[in-house]
């Protein structure tokens, strides 16, 4: 009941920005919270950052913080992952997922909708 797609990922020297967007539709408002995880090659999904849809709580990976910004415009429903700073062990496959039930889920398991992924590569 939840769609998700996600745009924004590409090629980036390290040091650089990326600006990832995930624009959801269907029954959005069943959302309680929104996340973003990684995926690289021959590893397993990691988590990396989410969002209560009421914005009133927000957690980030230690790998991360301080680097990234997850945000959320509930109005575009749309949720958004600011990456500065990015180091070549950034390089992953990033999805955003959609957990209806949980407004603090930082689990693969707790999310029941996720999107197809986009391709970032933090390379010289």
């Amino acid at each position: 009941q939840v769609q998700l797609v996600e745009s924004g990922g590409g090629s980036v020297q390290p040091g650089g920005s990326l600006r990832l967007s995930c624009a959801a539709s269907g029954r959005t408002s069943s959302s309680q919270a929104m996340g973003w995880f990684r995926q690289a090659p021959g590893k397993e999904r990691e988590f990396v950052a989410a969002k209560s849809r009421s914005g009133a709580t927000t957690s980030y990976s230690d790998s991360v913080k301080g680097r990234f910004t997850i945000s959320r415009d509930n109005a575009k429903n749309t949720v958004y992952l600011q990456m500065n700073s990015l180091k070549p062990e950034d390089t992953a496959v990033y999805y955003c997922a959609a957990s209806s039930q949980f407004t603090t889920a930082t689990m693969p398991s707790m999310y029941d909708y996720w999107g197809q992924g986009t391709q970032v590569t933090v390379s010289s």
